[in-house]
């Protein structure tokens, strides 16, 4: 049974770096200093769970009272089409609307925007490199 949980201590968030990292990092090759920034500090980490295992990541940023961003979405390979992104990205949702956040955006990479479209994100700006990987920049009303 997969749990996904808002991040409250620190061994969870070590948790929820290991699979951003196993994800970006090892697999994509993003580098570690840009996968893991800044603004760790200050956003609302979630973490996917099989049973104790974690196995999928996500944050999410306020940038202002009733905006936020999706960040960091991301998935193990051997559970990926298991629907756990969607589930993340309801999870992610629900929490924001409690939070007063109105409207998300996020960076998608190319190649998942269709997932994203499937969610009612609408694609706001042309395609430009992140960490050297196609993004385009999406958002929608919740």
């Amino acid at each position: 049974m997969y749990q996904i949980n808002i991040v409250k201590n620190e061994k969870d968030l070590a948790l929820a770096f290991s699979v951003r990292k196993k994800v970006f990092v090892e697999e994509q090759g993003v580098p570690e200093h840009l996968e893991l920034d800044e603004h760790d500090s200050t956003s609302i980490h979630f973490i996917v769970q099989d049973q104790d295992h974690p196995i999928g990541a996500a944050r999410l940023r306020k940038l202002d009272e009733t905006i936020g961003k999706v960040e960091r979405v991301c998935v193990l390979e051997p559970f990926r089409g298991k629907k756990l992104g969607i589930l993340i990205m309801e999870k992610i949702e629900e929490y924001a609307k409690e939070l007063g956040i109105k409207k998300l955006k996020l960076n998608a990479q190319s190649y998942a925007i269709p997932f994203y479209e499937k969610l009612q994100y609408t694609t706001t700006s042309p395609e430009f490199l992140d960490a050297g990987i196609p993004h385009r920049a999406m958002e929608k009303l919740i």
